[in-house]
């Protein structure tokens, strides 16, 4: 092969890698679990989801904030998601995201929002950002464990295994791995515990027969958009956590690219966030934000290129309207999830 395959072929495996990485499959999917959605609204939020995160991912790679980012579903909405699906309140969230999204649309648009940021000292930004971190590490805690104490499994030897052996690997390949083996230490590491899972026996591939190789997103599936104040407050502040969490990502971005971050990108990249947003809640999905966890690949890999973002953009896109390839990487364990998560 020449060096050119080479390089197309090592964006190929590393956009791949970042699909896998990313939550953009797995928080729809945890969010409609707990929320006992049926599973035609559950494949609904799946597909919003992954057709909302390729669309802004490619949007935000190639024309507007311009970093190597994968966008998807904030972790900030998750409690308010699943609170709401139990209540049977997704029509009054929907229009608090859509309203939520519309204010920090405006404000992008025209540029009032590089002012508030500016209100946004490091205490409140930093404090902000540690308290999502906090929710992600329960989060992960639990994947990486198997739930919480008495769940099913929970600290179970199968669990441990896949976890341990899933953490150990991304740490050795990105201690020590080089060329191949460091930039797709997360990628082997979830493929071997996929197998292992397939050995031990944890895996049931029996949900894919409930999927079909072709959907489309539903238009408001939860019926007409709702208002209400209360529920609108608590979701615009979650949404300013969002645009928090985006910043922060902005700026390790741009520390990894060595770029200074204007205003003027700042502000494009929370343009293309917010209409993906909107767009989004009429589809029964939930706000888009940039991803952390993807700038840990950046950083542990060395691979900054934009290329392998732009193919994961569109693999999310194919992904969104093939709903059994959506439930392929669903299925892969929580544990194998946890270990590769507790390395971002």
């Amino acid at each position: 092969m020449t060096t050119k395959d080479n390089r197309i072929v090592a964006h190929g495996l590393a956009g791949i890698q970042h699909v896998f990485v990313s939550n953009v499959w797995l928080d729809p999917i945890y969010v409609a679990a707990a929320a006992g959605l049926s599973l035609n609204l559950s494949t609904n939020l799946v597909n919003t989801i992954f057709i909302v995160s390729g669309i802004v991912t490619l949007t935000q790679a190639t024309r507007l904030v311009k970093l190597p980012i994968v966008q998807g579903p904030s972790a900030s909405f998750d409690a308010l998601m699943i609170s709401a699906g139990k209540t049977g309140q997704l029509a009054t969230a929907g229009g608090s995201i859509l309203l939520s999204a519309l204010i920090v649309f405006i404000l992008s648009v025209t540029g009032l929002i590089n002012k508030l940021i500016k209100l946004l000292t490091p205490a409140i930004t930093g404090t902000l950002i540690f308290l999502v971190g906090i929710s992600l590490s329960e989060f992960t805690m639990s994947e990486f464990l198997g739930g919480y104490p008495g769940d099913e499994g929970f600290s179970s030897l199968s669990t441990l295994t896949l976890s341990i052996t899933t953490a150990t690997i991304v740490i050795l390949l990105s201690i020590f791995g080089k060329g191949f083996w460091k930039h797709f230490s997360f990628l082997i590491a979830l493929i071997i515990g996929d197998v292992l899972a397939v050995w031990v026996g944890v895996v049931d591939y029996s949900v894919l027969s409930t999927k079909s190789w072709f959907g489309l997103p539903q238009l408001l599936p939860y019926g007409a958009l709702k208002f209400n104040l209360t529920m609108f407050l608590t979701f615009f502040v979650a949404y300013v956590v969002a645009v928090v969490e985006s910043l922060g990502v902005y700026q390790a971005a741009g520390e990894v690219l060595k770029e200074n971050i204007s205003p003027r990108r700042v502000q494009n990249g929370l343009i293309g966030e917010s209409a993906g947003s909107m767009f989004s809640s009429l589809f029964g999905g939930f706000p888009t934000s940039a991803f952390a966890q993807n700038i840990g690949i950046l950083n542990l890999t060395g691979n900054i290129s934009r290329m392998p973002i732009i193919i994961a953009g569109i693999l999310f896109i194919i992904l969104g309207f093939v709903p059994k390839v959506g439930a392929l990487l669903a299925i892969t364990p929580s544990p194998v999830i946890g270990g590769c998560f507790c390395q971002l």
